[in-house]
């Protein structure tokens, strides 16, 4: 490895056995057995089915991995995202030791501190105090090197009152606050995060993301972080790749990942939002359709005509309809509710469709996902989520031959200020 880079994968491969016995048969070792006396591969690992969760194989092994291959330099956030299921676990467990791989070799250069569960390497029985020397030994610190930092460790967790108590009495946030304060404080080379910090509460996550901000920029250390959280993911991150079905299906610019995941993971296309299952209510009436601009790009800066296309088995009155435009995974920017506006709609048996005209649009260009929502006196009728995905275009909003970047600039534009300079 050259001297910038501190993790080096290489065709890392992991394969797993299905079913209710782990190790395999007896004729299975055997098989095993005979092929590596006569110096050939295992030949169990020709077999096997990709990384789908959501179909049915007709091996009884699989790949949670396959072929992966990338570098980290030091210094580099590299985020990890990727839908349920795609590996992303099982890359952190190897990269932590925790399992090994089946084929492929992972080099490293330091320690490697791991928060990958809930209380992970934390002992029940033991008060949070001596799991903070336990976890520091696993990750090779002295217990100078764990004294000198602990009272920093115990503040950064939030836990003073607890420290002394043992870690089974703790709620899931008390742990993974404890856990990620002896990670973060314990100067690992590569910090490997896992979406633990879901489990935090939004005072902690904001804390938690600017200590590995920290890490990173200050302390020129490195950090692996997967999460579901997008803007989490595009604050902290210098770098992305993109896990799918076991495999590296990007890696490269963070703002070009989130955009490819979302386009790609959006399950629905308007043009099958009445075919989708995955939704909620009583379903009086159904949502078929999305229209943005009756087809034609949207522009920034420019109007936004929705259309709603539904179907209704009763007449509906006072309908509580919301659209909300999001950005990443599930981070609410608008939201428009004709009750909140102040309108009254009422919807007849059968098809038909809603239109709302928005009349400027001021989000960045991007890509963006639409959620639907709609109800009756408190009862949901449909609830989408993704329900669509909203393309704003590039624009030069102020007359100026510059356009606004979002990678730059932001999420949404002002209207033109009054500047003025007085001495």
């Amino acid at each position: 490895m050259s001297k910038d880079v501190i993790l080096k994968v290489e065709n890392l491969s992991k394969q797993y056995r299905l079913g209710e016995v782990g190790v395999g048969t007896i004729s299975d070792d055997l098989k095993r057995w005979w092929y590596k006396i006569r110096g050939k591969k295992d030949p169990f690992l020709k077999i096997g089915d990709v990384n789908d969760r959501a179909s049915v194989g007709d091996s009884s092994y699989v790949w949670a991995l396959q072929e992966i291959d990338f570098k980290v330099n030091r210094g580099e956030v590299l985020g990890i995202i990727g839908k349920n299921g795609a590996g992303k676990s099982t890359l952190l467990k190897i990269l932590s030791r925790v399992t090994g791989p089946t084929l492929g070799t992972v080099k490293s250069k330091g320690k490697i501190a791991s928060l990958l569960e809930v209380g992970t390497g934390f002992h029940p029985e033991l008060t949070g105090r001596e799991n903070v020397f336990l976890n520091g030994a696993i990750m090779g610190m002295s217990k100078k090197e764990i004294a000198d930092k602990l009272e920093e460790i115990i503040d950064f967790s939030g836990c003073q009152r607890y420290i002394d108590t043992p870690t089974k009495r703790y709620s899931s946030g008390m742990k993974v606050r404890l856990a990620f304060a002896v990670a973060a404080h314990l100067e690992p080379d590569i910090l490997v995060i896992d979406e633990v910090l879901a489990v935090g509460d939004a005072e902690f996550q904001k804390k938690a993301i600017g200590k590995m901000q920290d890490i990173a920029s200050g302390d020129g250390r490195t950090v692996l972080f997967v999460s579901h959280n997008m803007t989490a993911v595009q604050n902290l991150c210098t770098r992305a790749i993109i896990i799918d079905k076991g495999r590296v299906s990007f890696d490269g610019d963070v703002d070009e990942a989130i955009q490819k995941y979302i386009s790609e993971n959006n399950t629905l296309s308007t043009s099958l939002l009445k075919e989708r299952e995955d939704r909620s209510g009583n379903g009086l009436l159904k949502f078929t359709d999305i229209e943005f601009n009756n087809g034609s790009p949207v522009f920034l800066g420019k109007e936004l005509l929705v259309k709603l296309h539904f179907v209704a088995k009763e007449k509906i009155e006072n309908l509580d309809l919301a659209i909300t435009i999001c950005k990443g995974y599930e981070e609410r920017l608008l939201t428009i509710d004709n009750v909140f506006q102040g309108e009254q709609l009422t919807v007849q048996k059968g098809e038909g469709y809603i239109s709302v005209l928005l009349p400027k649009i001021y989000f960045l260009s991007g890509l963006y996902s639409v959620n639907i929502w709609s109800a009756q006196h408190g009862s949901v009728l449909d609830y989408v989520i993704n329900g669509a995905s909203l393309k704003i275009e590039d624009n030069d909003v102020y007359g100026t031959g510059k356009i606004l970047s979002s990678k730059k600039h932001g999420v949404v534009y002002s209207e033109k200020c009054t500047w003025e300079v007085k001495m």
